[in-house]
């Protein structure tokens, strides 16, 4: 039986030939963050000539791309963006997604809205019907995480701070723990709404076009 490393390898070999057969020549990649993006980046070593450029969403991120000699590009530089890959901490049959784990949920956010088509990338025990076992990361501004984590709990959500953990833009992140994620849209929009917020992990309104899913019988693919 296939290992979680090696499923993480064989769904980043694909999304390095979905990105090899799809991404016009020359043309801009948004590339996530996290364990099976990082496959993914060692992968695109082998078409980096192809690729005009490529957006990191975390500062990790644009280090292993560099360390490959992988162009990268600010993302305020970049009109078009063909295809962003990245991870997911969970991932529902609608293709919605929970986000955050590495806790570059907001970067990833952004980059995703720039993208023509964002291609998700995960193993099977990330597929889930309900949303909500992985705790919803919510990125806060320091000086409202006390009044952000009350508003989270009336959610019926139990928010946790990420203890030792400072995002890229230098704010903090909020755990929040036993939720059952059942409209994930209209979740994503009521926690956006809280002053404080910067975003949270649901992707919901931008979920995935296309997800990669890596299972022991080979990877499978799915489309909106």
């Amino acid at each position: 039986m296939a290992t979680q490393d090696e499923l993480k390898q064989a769904v980043a070999r694909a999304a390095r030939d979905y990105v090899a057969d799809r991404l016009p020549v020359g043309g801009i990649l948004g590339v996530g963050t996290g364990s099976t993006a990082n496959f993914f980046i060692d992968e695109l070593a082998a078409i980096k000539d192809r690729i005009g450029g490529t957006v990191a969403s975390s500062e990790a991120t644009a280090k292993r791309l560099a360390g490959h000699g992988i162009r990268v590009l600010d993302l305020n530089d970049v009109d078009v963006m063909g295809i962003y890959v990245d991870g997911a901490d969970e991932i529902d049959h609608g293709l919605a997604l929970v986000k955050g784990g590495g806790g570059a949920l907001t970067r990833e956010k952004i980059v995703a809205a720039v993208a023509d088509v964002f291609v998700c990338i995960c193993d099977a025990s990330k597929r889930v019907q309900t949303m909500g076992r992985f705790p919803l990361p919510v990125e806060v501004i320091p000086m409202a995480r006390a009044y952000v984590g009350r508003e989270l709990a009336k959610l019926g959500g139990q928010p946790k701070l990420r203890e030792g953990m400072v995002t890229d833009n230098g704010n903090l992140i909020l755990d929040v723990h036993g939720l059952a994620i059942t409209d994930p849209a209209g979740l994503e929009d009521r926690i956006n709404q809280i002053v404080g917020v910067v975003t949270n992990g649901l992707f919901a309104r931008r979920g995935a076009d296309v997800l990669l899913l890596a299972t022991a019988d080979g990877v499978q693919t799915h489309a909106r």
